[in-house]
């Protein structure tokens, strides 16, 4: 898989966190990845601004995978600012969360989600539902080069 690429993992959960990075390495993805553990820091991370204002904008970030349910600014209002920014506006963002409710699988999507995966609780499916995603979005999936 293409792993010179960050997936940015937005997830206040550390066992979630776990669980996902566990998945991926499982699944042979290489990729660095970078955790953020609330809504705020990922955007500043994104926009290399507050304490990542040194970040170099050489790193390119594959693929947000990204939990709606967020300290300080929530993963809806993250996927806004992720689609109002030039740089960032066909950035893969697959919402990956726990909740079940309609009203956030719409909003995610009328806010721009790529994809919409709710975290099944078993971790062997899980596992496989993080192997799927890293399958499609790090290997077969193509995006236009910013």
């Amino acid at each position: 898989m293409n792993d010179q690429a960050i997936i940015l993992l937005v997830e206040d959960s550390a066992s979630d966190e776990e669980l996902t990075i566990r998945a991926l390495k499982r699944a042979n993805v290489r990729n660095p990845i970078v955790v953020m553990r609330d809504g705020a820091a990922a955007v500043d991370y994104l926009f290399a601004r507050g304490a990542y204002s040194d970040r170099s904008s050489d790193e390119e970030i594959q693929v947000v995978l990204l939990d709606l349910n967020l300290p300080k600014l929530s993963g809806l209002d993250v996927l806004r600012a992720i689609r109002s920014n030039e740089k960032t506006r066909v950035l893969p963002v697959v919402v990956l969360t726990s909740s079940h409710e309609d009203r956030d699988v719409v909003e995610s999507y009328d806010r721009g989600a790529n994809s919409y995966i709710v975290k099944p609780v078993d971790f062997v499916q899980f596992a496989e539902a993080v192997r799927q995603l890293g399958l499609y979005w790090l290997l077969l999936n193509q995006r236009p080069r910013r």
